[in-house]
Parts: structure tokens; C-alpha cells; sequence
């Protein structure tokens, strides 16, 4: 059972992603790029809103990001590279950046990093 911190920090992190949300909405020509944290993994997503679909992710878990362990700096850089690589060949080069609530720090801020030194703007 989650403790009360745990709990309030949670909600607070939600909180802010709906204030995010109602800001910054993904288009055709600028997809979401949606990023989500967990303590094992980080997961990455570009998003047309417009349509309501997922054009390209990427994650730890893929295949293609070869990392022992997928909740350090090091994996979400990984995952960073990997997302502005398949945007651009789905034909996208720029966004705009969901953090999902979480504070721009640590590993949310190294897979943004990466993502703009491998072509993708926001």
C-alpha cells in the first residue's frame, strides 16, 4: 500500500500533467513528443493529437536500445536518439515536448538532450 507521500507525490505529478495538457497539444506537422518515467524504464512517444494516434515510440524495452539497466541517464539518452531517429524517417522533424509532469531533470532532460542532437527540434 502506497504511502501518503507516495500518494501526494503522484498527485501532484497528475496535476501537473493536466495543466500541461491543456497547453500543448500535438498537430500534424508538430506531433506530442510524450514522455513517460517509471523506476525501471522510460518510454517515448510522438503523438498527433488531431488524429488521436501514435506515430513512432520508442522505450528500454525495445530491441533496438541495447542497455542492462533501463532507469538510468544513460538508457533514456538511448531511448532519445532512438525516438528523433524513427521521426525522422517517418518525415518529422520537429515537436513539441510533453514531460508528462515529471520535473525536467535527471532523465527526462537527457532523452530531451539526445533527441535535439539527433535532429529533432522543439
Amino acid at each position: 500500500m502506497a504511502t501518503n507521500s507516495t500518494k501526494s507525490k503522484y498527485l501532484k505529478r497528475k496535476k501537473r500533467h493536466l495543466s500541461i495538457r491543456q497547453t500543448v497539444k500535438g498537430t500534424t506537422e508538430r506531433p506530442r513528443l510524450s514522455v513517460f518515467r517509471s523506476s525501471k524504464h522510460i518510454y517515448a512517444q510522438l503523438i498527433d493529437d488531431e488524429k488521436g494516434e501514435t506515430i513512432v515510440s520508442a522505450s528500454t524495452l525495445d530491441k533496438d536500445v541495447n542497455v542492462d539497466h533501463g532507469g538510468n541517464v544513460e538508457a533514456a539518452a538511448k531511448v532519445g536518439e532512438l525516438i528523433a531517429k524513427r521521426a525522422s524517417e517517418k518525415g518529422h522533424t520537429s515537436a513539441v515536448f510533453d514531460r508528462g509532469g515529471f520535473v525536467y531533470h535527471g532523465r527526462v532532460k537527457a532523452l530531451a538532450d539526445a533527441a535535439r542532437e539527433n535532429g529533432l527540434n522543439f
